[in-house]
């Protein structure tokens, strides 16, 4: 458990408080500097590598940041950072634009997978919800506004309505939920008046305060305030449950249906200490840090 006790420790210690810019090294004994930028999703993960990294080679710095994988990918292509997060692929204008800078497409590394698990709060009873449900919450004109149309007492009226906690958009995890889940069963777009979050932590917290709320997030930040519900692919079907084990299932209709990849982008290929870095990263020792996390590795998936 070094990794979970360890996040704490990043967030307000020693390795991100002076260089910003790019990955660099000025002088015979300087120390390297790896900017890694991007997803709220990726940042934990991001952030134990950093430190576990750092004890390892301790000339060597990652400074990692977080702010979506929107802005993972708009700082790269601006040339503000080595590495960008992305818990979603590249948009072909943002290919284009880092295309037209570098000379070469951006380059995409797969490094794990994550189960976007579905998070209501401990008491509610609901066990199972499809796809084609999460729609009609989450999607534009969706019927769905109360908990009672899916047979769930909250044992309070004013409970019923059901609470929908959401990303804000230009994130990662908001842009992967619209396509997978709302693009393929009706307008791709979400309904307005959901609760709207910045943060993956910050969506279980306020689910986790809320009897009548439904959020989405990764599946690593599930908390024991929190419930993860099971998700099917069509209404009455069996559900799956988002775990390590059903996200890596190579057979669909036994894998957990909300699956996805976790992406690092580089501005083509990588050399020097940031290629040495992401080849640690993809090691048995790197990876060992993914399934520490809750996720899953990338050599796990088929």
């Amino acid at each position: 458990m070094f990794y979970r006790s360890g996040m704490l420790m990043i967030a307000t210690g020693m390795l991100w408080t002076q260089l910003l810019g790019c990955s660099h090294r000025s002088g015979k004994d300087a120390v390297v500097t790896i900017r890694v930028e991007g997803s709220d999703t990726m940042v934990n993960i991001a952030q134990a590598w950093a430190e576990f990294y750092h004890h390892l080679h301790p000339e060597v710095r990652v400074q990692v940041l977080g702010g979506g994988s929107g802005v993972g990918i708009a700082s790269l292509i601006d040339g503000n950072c080595d590495i960008a997060n992305s818990s979603r692929t590249m948009k072909e204008d943002e290919i284009e634009k880092a295309t037209a800078k570098y000379g070469v497409k951006p380059k995409a590394i797969i490094v794990g997978y994550d189960a976007l698990a579905l998070y209501v709060h401990k008491d509610n009873p609901i066990d199972t919800i499809s796809l084609e449900q999460l729609a009609e919450i989450y999607g534009w004109g969706g019927r769905i506004t109360r908990w009672s149309q899916l047979g769930v007492d909250l044992d309070s009226p004013r409970r019923d309505t059901i609470v929908r906690v959401s990303r804000q958009a230009g994130c990662g995890t908001y842009s992967y939920f619209r396509e997978a889940v709302l693009g393929e069963r009706r307008n791709p777009e979400y309904k307005l008046g959901s609760v709207d979050q910045s943060g993956s932590k910050a969506v279980v917290t306020l689910v986790s305060k809320t009897p009548s709320a439904i959020g989405y997030s990764g599946m690593g930040y599930a908390t024991a305030d929190v419930k993860l519900i099971n998700v099917s692919r069509r209404t009455g079907e069996p559900g799956t449950a988002p775990t390590p084990e059903n996200a890596k299932k190579a057979n669909e209709k036994e894998r957990y249906p909300i699956t996805r990849p976790l992406l690092i982008y580089l501005a083509g290929e990588p050399t020097g200490a940031i290629k040495e870095y992401l080849d640690w990263m993809l090691s048995a020792e790197g990876q060992a840090i993914v399934r520490e996390l809750g996720y899953v590795p990338a050599g796990d998936h088929d």
